[in-house]
């Protein structure tokens, strides 16, 4: 399906667009992805074409989902940070708002504290300002126990075909809970749409578009980020737009196969 229905969020288009500190995405690249129907906007924080997009929205604020990242762990920094972040995108609310690269228990264990930013964002959400909380995490056991907790309306977590533990480690979970979960790191930093030393004799490297089509192949994934460097990386993405269809069983073999290549060259993630 070409959408999907997120609780407290509503219906988004499932190929979603997301912001970095070292990517350029002019504001207008950002409007022609909406246009073309991408409504889920993950912001970075930066000053940036994404903060100009969002805030020249006027009425059709409404019509997008705007995510945004907390790396505060205590209240008091959560409500400076959330103050800060409504005011560069020039905004009353936010639909989104995770806890930005929970890497270690003890930084769940004092956001959740009384002390903590989990007690903001809750207010928050109360008084309309903040739409659905989540978490953004590398670290499957602690996303999949952040999951269980019942704390958290979504869990941003990477998947892609040379990463797929999330398959036995996160997405069990999160489909019992039926928790939404936001994919990235969807090309591995872009090594998938690359040829490696160990590929077969006449292998043809993925487009970009079928590596989003891998990702949101799997129903415990709702919604796959991508995060483009310029316009031409932008529309070579949104390929996929123009022909909404599944990976055929080769076609999905082969980049499993690619991505086992991918991760066992190419370096030290895990």
């Amino acid at each position: 399906e070409r959408t999907v229905t997120l609780p407290r969020l509503g219906s988004v288009t499932r190929l979603g667009l997301a912001t970095r500190g070292n990517t350029m995405l002019p504001r207008a690249a950002v409007q022609e992805a909406m246009e073309r129907g991408v409504d889920f906007l993950n912001w970075c924080g930066h000053s940036d074409g994404m903060r100009d997009a969002v805030r020249q929205l006027g009425r059709r604020r409404r019509r997008v989902r705007v995510a945004v990242q907390l790396e505060a762990r205590d209240a008091k920094g959560a409500r400076s940070e959330l103050s800060r972040l409504l005011a560069e995108l020039e905004t009353d609310h936010l639909d989104v708002v995770t806890y930005y690269y929970v890497e270690q228990p003890e930084e769940w264990e004092e956001i959740t504290s009384p002390v903590g930013a989990g007690a903001v964002l809750e207010e928050a959400c109360t008084r309309g300002v903040v739409g659905a909380v989540g978490v953004t995490t590398h670290q499957r056991p602690l996303a999949a126990q952040i999951a269980a907790s019942g704390k958290v309306d979504l869990i941003m977590v990477r998947y892609n075909a040379a990463h797929r533990g999330a398959e036995q480690e996160v997405f069990p979970v999160t489909s019992k809970h039926q928790l939404p979960v936001v994919a990235f790191t969807c090309l591995r930093w872009g090594a998938l749409l690359k040829p490696t030393p160990e590929d077969p004799p006449g292998f043809v490297p993925p487009s970009a578009a079928d590596c989003y089509r891998f990702v949101l192949s799997h129903p415990s994934v709702s919604v796959a980020l991508m995060a483009p460097n310029g316009t031409s990386e932008l529309r070579e993405n949104m390929a996929l737009l123009d022909a909404w269809r599944s990976l055929s069983a080769a076609q999905h073999r082969s980049l499993i196969e690619h991505g086992d290549r991918v991760h066992r060259l190419g370096g030290a993630f895990p």
